[in-house]
This record gives structure tokens, sequence and C-alpha cells, in this order.
């Protein structure tokens, strides 16, 4: 892709940054972002070229207009475990934000956007691998809930104004510049105390991983194949468990008689809300012709010594 004038709300953000540094040699991109996850330091780099900029600005209170041709939509309160103590914390920033992007993009005439949902709006499905078309859909997070609400507003605008969309039930994305998930969690508990590691939950929890390289890659793939409005599952066809996750966590950072404690957590989970095992299907997304780079073990020890360059 080149030549585009790019939106990317939630940019300075883990994914977005990274998306950032991909987009930005052959286009101009603006940036909004609120800065409440994460400061700047990820898109400093990129402060002063000539095709950046950057806005901070909260969704959703306002969006600044602009001449785009692309929206890419990632901004959310990101940290699932949120939602089960203030759960209107995902309505404001993943719904009313959404509807404030499309509104900004509706006069603009803005006509595409690609956008970041979970598969956590699957909730606990019955069928896995899980297609796209899989229901009813029934989420167990008010973090799931607020995806799937902004999902259901993509499509009304998309029918209502003619918007192209394409939205992404991501897996769980790892990779350098993370602000929290599994990984990050560990590393920082082991920087802390490298004798014991705790697991919140029994430790079986399987998901699906995918290298952030791999889920940027393939939006921006899609993206200039695919027209009108789609959805996708971007994932892998394997799961990495959280007990495995330890283990190539202490592994990498050269630890021994680290004593693995299996605790806290909600009925065998991490926390309330809290999907226990997700594997989506993937095959709407090979049929692309896309492939990751890496699958889900892989994506997780490349993502373990990034993070680690990063934060130890």
């Amino acid at each position: 892709m080149n030549g585009k004038h790019v939106m990317i709300t939630g940019g300075a953000g883990f994914i977005g940054s990274n998306m950032v540094e991909m987009l930005l040699e052959d286009n101009d991109v603006t940036v909004i972002d609120n800065l409440s996850i994460m400061d700047d330091r990820y898109i400093k780099p990129f402060m002063g070229k000539k095709n950046f900029r950057f806005i901070k600005e909260d969704i959703t209170e306002s969006v600044t207009p602009g001449d785009y041709d692309l929206v890419v939509h990632l901004a959310a309160d990101s940290d699932v475990r949120n939602g089960s103590v203030d759960p209107t914390i995902d309505l404001r920033s993943n719904v009313i934000g959404t509807v404030n992007v499309l509104e900004m993009m509706r006069k603009k005439d803005v006509k595409d956007i690609l956008f970041a949902s979970s598969s956590t709006i699957y909730g606990e499905a019955k069928v896995m691998p899980t297609p796209e078309d899989y229901g009813p859909l029934l989420p167990i997070s008010s973090y799931g809930a607020s995806k799937l609400s902004a999902e259901a507003f993509i499509s009304s605008y998309s029918h209502y104004y003619g918007i192209n969309a394409k939205i992404f039930r991501f897996a769980n994305i790892v990779g350098k510049n993370s602000t929290h998930g599994v990984i990050f969690d560990f590393i920082n508990k082991l920087k802390k105390n490298s004798k014991e590691l705790e697991v919140l939950g029994d430790g079986t929890q399987a998901k699906s991983y995918m290298h952030v390289t791999d889920c940027v890659g393939s939006m921006f793939y899609i993206y200039d194949r695919i027209s009108g409005t789609e959805v996708f599952n971007l994932g892998n066809d394997d799961v990495t468990n959280v007990d495995t996750i330890a283990k190539y966590v202490i592994e990498a950072m050269g630890l021994r008689d680290t004593r693995i404690v299996r605790k806290g957590g909600y009925m065998g989970r991490g926390w309330p809300g809290d999907v226990k095992y997700a594997r989506m299907d993937i095959k709407k997304l090979k049929a692309t012709g896309w492939k990751n780079r890496y699958n889900s073990d892989q994506a997780v020890k490349v993502a373990i010594g990034e993070i680690m360059k990063q934060i130890i």
C-alpha cells in the first residue's frame, strides 16, 4: 500500500505503533491517541517526519476530521480485565468512541475502515475452530460485548453510507511494543521475583497467538484485495496454553528452579470474563492467499525475545 493518507486511532499503542512503522515509508499517517494506556515512546522516532502527524485526543469526546483515504480503528480499552470492575469503561472507549469515528467518516465522506475486533465476541463458542458465521454470539465480558456492539454500528454505517469495512476478529496478538498481556506480565513478575511465577487460573487456558507483524500484514493484504464489508478471523490454526507460555518465558530468561504457582483467577480462568479456550477458524483468511510467518508457539517465542529486549 502506498500513497494513502491513513488515520490510525490508538496509533501510539502496541499494534498501532507497529502499523505506523510499516506504513510510514510509503504513506502519510495521522495518529490519534489520548496516551491513556501508553505514552508516546513508541511513536517518538516518527515525530518530526513530514508525512507523520500526531493528535492527542480522546475519541470518546471528539475526533478531529481530515481528508483520509483510510481509517484504521484500533483505539480501545484493551485490557479485558478492566470490564469486570467497571463495564462502562468499555462502553465509553469501545462503543461511543467507535460511533464518533464513524460520524467523522460520514461527515467527511471517508469510505474505508479497518476495525480491530476480537475473538471475545464469540464468548464460549460450542464450535471450535470457530468460523466467522458462528452464532448466536454471546460474549461473556463487557469487552467482548463492546466489540460486538462496535461491529454492529460499523455494519449499519456500511449499509447507510456506503462505507467499506473490514472487521478483523483478533486472536491474542503478541510482539514488540506490548503494553500488557500474559507475556508482558510474566516477564515483569519474574523481574521482581525470579524464584516464583504466579499464574492466574489453572494454567490450562489455551488460545491462538498471532505475531503482530502477521496481524498488521494480513490486515493490509486483505484491504488491498477484498472489496466491500467483510469479517475475518485473524489468528493461527494452533493454540498455546498459559503453562507453556510460562515455561517459555522462564527458559528465555535463563532461570532455573523457578516455581510456578497457580492461584487466584476465577473458576480456572485468569479473571471473570476470561474465555478459557478460544480457537478460531482461519480458512477464510488463508483463502485470500495470506500465510502467517509464525504459528502460535513460534509467535509466542519470538514475542518473548522482543519484549525482553524492551523491558529488561
